[in-house]
């Protein structure tokens, strides 16, 4: 919205600041971030007074997380709040790929809410069908990633290649996979996997949130040099018109983490819950796909990976051998029954999360 203002800045010199992302993503990571602190006690009171027993508690999981019940869910909805808000304010509204982000991350963030809502009235772990979370999700995924692909045909530069209904690799410049309409199927695989596996990591109070926030540190920094000409060409990576404006909506997530995270932090006034993870995932998604850089995502979301992968090769290997690989999965689970304790895992698992980080924005120069 206030991108707008950049339009008299022939006339007012000091309204040219409003042209530059950098400066607009700086006020919107400072801005979610006021939001989240301002509003973020009356919503967490709300929310208290309205589930009550709070979320329910997984009854096969570590005994320690017995004395976190009555702990309200939902806290999500105070990021998402800081997020579109503070997105609202500062990035250029006329750009189709931030408002495909911004509804990704409203609609999985809605289907997290009910999901949440229908636990918390059940008062049980299990929310509606999988399957039909998962087909709800794959739907909305897909029809972002056609719109991704038709808003970048025909914006290659001259000379270019389409990469509209590509596939890029890292490390390597030229090697450029086409997939034609199937790319809306692999994009919405990523958007989907991204979410639930964010989904998967928040199982301990701050767990998700700080590598979320360092992923999008990190996709913030790929989305502006690859929408940027002369960076892109710099760096030899894939020119992507308009995804420059998406390191808005990463800051926006950056700075209502940290409003998050100063209530989630333990012990926890709130859980993030499903509406949070959901929404958060599917918005790393969506800026990986429309930034061309979705393998990177695999990279940088390294830890997402690695808990959603503990979960399958869980189920796997418990239906072909009737043995389970880890004590409790997903993984974070499995080394709180080795003894390690809640901080411990956490602080660790940032750690490794800021590893997968500078791996994956290596590919930026490694060519």
């Amino acid at each position: 919205m206030l991108h707008f203002l950049s339009e008299f800045g022939d006339t007012i010199p000091l309204l040219n600041v409003f042209r530059y992302i950098t400066f607009r993503t700086g006020g919107a990571l400072l801005t979610s971030a006021l939001i989240v602190f301002l509003f973020g006690p009356a919503i967490i009171r709300s929310l208290r007074g309205r589930q009550r027993k709070g979320q329910p508690i997984r009854a096969d999981g570590p005994a320690t997380h017995f004395k976190k019940a009555g702990t309200p869910t939902m806290g999500g909805l105070m990021i998402i709040v800081g997020l579109v808000g503070s997105a609202l304010l500062w990035a250029d509204l006329r750009s189709p790929l931030v408002w495909t982000v911004l509804l990704v991350t409203l609609i999985f963030g809605g289907i997290g809410f009910y999901d949440d809502y229908l636990k918390i009235t059940k008062a049980s772990d299990k929310g509606f069908s999988g399957r039909t979370r998962l087909l709800l999700e794959f739907a909305i995924a897909a029809v972002a990633c056609f719109i991704i692909m038709k808003t970048a045909e025909g914006t290659a530069p001259a000379g270019s290649a389409d990469l509209s209904s590509a596939l890029t690799f890292p490390f390597f410049k030229n090697l450029v996979l086409e997939l034609g309409l199937f790319f809306v199927v692999f994009g919405a695989f990523v958007i989907v996997g991204a979410g639930n596996a964010v989904n998967l990591t928040d199982g301990l109070d701050g767990l998700a949130i700080v590598p979320v926030m360092i992923a999008c540190a990190s996709f913030g920094v790929i989305a502006y040099l690859a929408g940027n000409k002369v960076f892109a060409d710099y760096l030899q990576i894939h020119f992507t018109l308009g995804s420059g404006e998406l390191a808005i909506i990463c800051g926006a997530v950056i700075g209502a983490g940290l409003g998050f995270l100063w209530f989630n932090a333990p012990p926890a006034a709130i859980f993030m819950g499903d509406t949070g993870s959901l929404a958060l995932g599917g918005m790393l998604g969506t800026v990986a796909v429309a930034a061309k850089h979705e393998i990177v995502l695999a990279i940088i979301g390294g830890l997402f990976v690695m808990e959603a992968m503990s979960v399958v090769i869980q189920v796997m290997s418990y239906k072909l051998t009737g043995k389970r690989v880890f004590k409790m999965a997903p993984i974070h689970h499995h080394f709180e029954q080795l003894g390690w304790t809640e901080s411990q895992v956490v602080i660790r698992f940032w750690i490794i999360s800021i590893m997968f980080a500078l791996i994956g924005l290596a590919t930026l120069k490694l060519r």
